[in-house]
């Protein structure tokens, strides 16, 4: 029975760790030089001018000069003149109200603000509050699953934005890391449901199958269909930015089964968790038979699952599908667009993951789990 608990809370020992280890380790950006000699702070909007804005039907241009408080920071309680550039683009473009909360860029030397750029309304205290309430509702209905849920959550955020970003930014082959990174997420993560034990070693089997299946399909399809990584979203303005050595590409493929790899490991925990509920039933079935029950559950569960990876590929793209039918565009043209067929690649790629992970996690699971395979 130690052994036993030992093996469950082992996991959430390690990820607690892992999270205070990658809180203090740096990503190497930090003293970037868009950054010097300035300070991003609250500030409060106390009053607005928009005589210089230039009002072309939806499009506004020109410039919004507004008078400010600095809430935060260096320059707590000083007043200063912010500027908000217009550039016509609906899409970034914003515009101040009186009593609004801004986040600004402010240039300064020694103690003299050069300049305020005002760079976005404030939403961080917003988004704080959602996280919250989620954190709040999770454990008051999960409990201590929901505890884990919490730092599995953590954990993953923490290894993005702390090790896989910084890699692909200093030039590591993204899809090696990208498959490492996963492998390591996919560990922690299925290891904090179950702790170390039967059901955790088939669970993660069946999830590296249907990773290595995702990568290796993404690869020969990405190259099959031409795709260039510059459809993704500020992959120009990376390449501006200082790192036009980049291979957009190769870090497309990457990001084909790391954005898979959560339903992946859904699929597999879902049909291990199946299976060992039937043998909890009934101790004495066969491994094919519990297999077989596996399957079943797979079956049904990939229903749902190819249309959930669907549905929230294309969810972002309803505007450029609208776009679409309002030109009259054939369907052939649709289809053959660069935007779309990643898309596809996205969608298709990642189902044929869960296509393979629901037969082998089936085959682990009756293999492990069953009474005569201890």
């Amino acid at each position: 029975m130690k052994i036993k608990n030992l093996n469950y809370s082992m996991p959430l020992i390690i990820s607690i760790i892992l999270f205070f280890i990658l809180i203090f380790i740096p990503t190497g950006f930090e003293d970037a030089l868009t950054y010097k000699e300035s300070e991003k702070c609250k500030a409060e909007v106390i009053s607005v001018n928009n005589d210089r804005i230039i009002d072309t039907g939806l499009v506004r241009s020109g410039e919004q000069t507004c008078e400010l408080v600095m809430l935060n920071g260096k320059f707590e309680g000083r007043t200063a003149e912010g500027y908000n550039l217009l550039n016509g683009s609906l899409e970034n473009d914003k515009i101040f109200a009186v009593g609004d909360k801004a986040l600004v860029l402010v240039n300064y030397s020694g103690d003299e603000i050069l300049s305020v750029s005002m760079v976005d309304h404030y939403r961080i205290n917003y988004e704080a509050l959602l996280a919250l309430i989620f954190v709040v509702f999770l454990v008051l209905f999960a409990g201590k699953t929901g505890v884990r849920s919490i730092v599995s959550f953590a954990v993953t955020v923490l290894t993005i934005w702390k090790v896989l970003i910084p890699m692909c930014l200093k030039g590591y082959e993204p899809v090696i890391i990208g498959l490492l990174i996963t492998g390591l997420l996919t560990v922690i993560i299925i290891s904090l449901v179950y702790g170390f034990d039967r059901r955790f070693i088939s669970a993660v089997t069946g999830a590296f199958a249907g990773l290595i299946v995702t990568c290796v399909l993404g690869i020969i399809f990405t190259k099959s269909l031409k795709i260039h990584g510059a459809v993704m979203a500020y992959s120009e303005s990376l390449l501006y930015s200082g790192y036009s050595d980049l291979n957009l590409t190769k870090i497309f493929m990457a990001g084909i089964f790391i954005s898979s790899s959560g339903a992946v490991m859904d699929l597999a925990v879902d049909i291990t968790s199946a299976v060992h509920e039937v043998v909890g039933k009934k101790p004495d079935i066969s491994w094919k038979e519990a297999s077989i029950s596996g399957m079943n559950v797979g079956k049904a569960a990939m229903g749902t699952m190819t249309t959930t990876l669907l549905l929230a590929y294309s969810g972002g793209y309803i505007a450029m599908l609208m776009v679409f039918m309002a030109q009259g565009t054939p369907i052939y043209n649709i289809l053959n667009y660069k935007y779309v067929s990643a898309e596809i690649i996205d969608t298709i790629v990642g189902s044929f993951g869960l296509v393979s992970v629901a037969p082998l996690t089936a085959l682990t699971s009756g293999f492990f789990l069953t009474k005569h395979n201890k």
